[in-house]
């Protein structure tokens, strides 16, 4: 039996072994996982490994039905009833934009923010894609029933402030016609006060609106972007001790509405605002923190043209793809960098020396690229020209996506994807082509605004996504409780 001293030695050396054999073991095997969920990742988001088109190995898509010319409706006051595809598109001049309305075939499907994702009538591919994606509306059955309803029986109790307040100007609407990148948040308020869905009976209210303007807070020399954040919170602490309503609920059936981008960050001093109520914004990234999927709501930003351009159908469309704008983050400089000498892209920034309209009416498809935020005026001006939207912005929760099928009308590229741009546009067929140019007439009308509200215009569709998000459960006010 060997003596206890060279048996400790003996087993010592054999664990300094084994610890050094496992110090080396585990880094390397974390290296090697790490790798693997990279190149994951890079899989499943991009199109660097497999850039194929599936649309060569799909059946041939069903020919669209013919859509019958309709009547539209009115929603400044009660209107009839109409099937969306008969009902609107109209402009303040009685002239339809395009093909009007939804042309969705589906099952009745079921009711909530995600009813209608995706029709009973499509089919889907043993990868997941749908055959059946030719339509504009996830399900045509679903919107058309609920867009009744709401426009029936939805009531919003706005928060009411006297002309001569001191911040009247913050939270009234504008007597003038809004413009510029922001307009859509002013255009909102004045439409709402226009329109059938405000009640001044808050017992039959389902959802209460904050009538502040974060664009107007922004420039007001009394508070300014500094001064936005303890703006809104007095503001939501001021309603809770003189209202009842948001006390029942902590905020849950409130909401306010912003498109700059600063919106967001103005609610960092109310997180109770934040986390409970609807913020329906521009800057709708579900990537980054303080915008919530699904119980907020994609604002679309738009700049406010009147009429149809003209040639909008007849002009020559010579460009692949064309791009205007400043450099303000990486994604545009990758852009830049990559295309600014290609002949078919053209990717500009800084100021044209051409027309900003005719580059967007003489090319096929115009590029939404990311800036400081995911969100321009830039999908609602690719639909205004008829030029097929090219989104380039990861994590964009999409204005509208419980309604529309962007995958009928858009091309969604990824950040990590702009090297392969032409060759992606190029995989378009031309049936494919003419199909996003049909889809892109049909729902340009939804991202309009006017000056009073028109059935399936920015506004309403705007209206729809908030109904989706009122509350299932109400909590009844008495007659004393809802007093002032």
């Amino acid at each position: 039996m060997a003596p206890p001293s060279l048996l400790l030695r003996y087993s010592q050396r054999r664990l300094s072994r084994s610890t050094r054999g496992g110090l080396f073991f585990v880094p390397t095997t974390l290296a090697l996982l790490t790798s693997l969920l990279i190149l994951f990742y890079l899989f499943t988001t991009s199109n660097i490994f497999f850039l194929h088109y599936r649309h060569r190995h799909r059946q041939p898509q069903p020919t669209l039905p013919v859509e019958k010319p309709g009547l539209r409706s009115s929603v400044a006051g009660r209107p009839v009833p109409v099937a969306p595809d008969r009902a609107a598109g109209s402009s303040p001049g009685g002239k339809s934009p395009g093909p009007a309305g939804p042309a969705v075939a589906g099952g009745s499907g079921g009711r909530g923010v995600n009813a209608g994702r995706s029709g009973s009538g499509d089919r889907l591919e043993p990868s997941g894609d749908h055959v059946n994606n030719h339509d504009v509306y996830h399900n045509r059955d679903v919107f058309e029933k609920d867009y009744r309803e709401m426009n029936r029986s939805f009531k919003i109790y706005v928060y009411p402030h006297r002309r001569d307040d001191p911040f009247a100007n913050v939270l009234l609407p504008v007597g003038f016609e809004p413009g510029g990148n922001y307009a859509s948040e002013s255009y909102f308020k004045k439409s709402l006060m226009k329109s059938h869905f405000v009640t001044k009976d808050p017992t039959e209210a389902d959802l209460f609106f904050m009538p502040f303007s974060i664009a107007r807070l922004r420039h007001d020399p009394r508070v300014g972007v500094a001064g936005i954040q303890d703006y809104v919170r007095d503001y939501v602490v001021n309603i809770t001790r003189r209202y009842p309503y948001w006390n029942r609920t902590g905020g849950a059936d409130h909401f306010y509405v912003a498109c700059h981008s600063i919106g967001r960050s103005a609610m960092d001093k109310a997180s109770e605002v934040k986390m409970n109520a609807i913020q329906v914004v521009c800057s709708s990234s579900y990537f980054l923190p303080g915008y919530i999927t699904h119980k907020d709501a994609s604002l679309p930003q738009v700049w406010p043209r009147q009429g149809d351009p003209p040639n909008i159908m007849s002009s020559k469309r010579n460009k692949l793809a064309f791009f205007a704008g400043g450099i303000n983050s990486p994604v545009r400089e990758k852009l830049v960098k990559v295309w600014r000498n290609d002949s078919e892209i053209f990717a500009h920034y800084g100021r044209l020396t051409t027309p900003y309209s005719d580059e967007l009416l003489g090319s096929k498809f115009c590029l939404h690229v990311k800036g400081f935020e995911v969100n321009t005026a830039r999908i609602a001006d690719s639909l205004y020209y008829g030029c097929v939207p090219v989104i380039i912005a990861n994590h964009y929760d999409l204005p509208f996506a419980d309604i529309l099928n962007w995958k009928s009308f858009s091309v969604v590229v990824a950040t990590l994807d702009i090297p392969l741009l032409k060759r992606i546009l190029k995989g378009v067929s031309n049936d494919k082509f003419s199909m996003f140019r049909s889809n892109v007439m049909k729902v340009r009308k939804h991202f309009q605004w006017h000056p009073s509200p028109v059935d399936y215009d920015a506004f309403c569709m705007v209206m729809y996504e908030l109904w989706l998000r009122r509350s299932t459960v109400r909590v009844p006010l008495t007659a004393s409780f809802g007093s002032n």
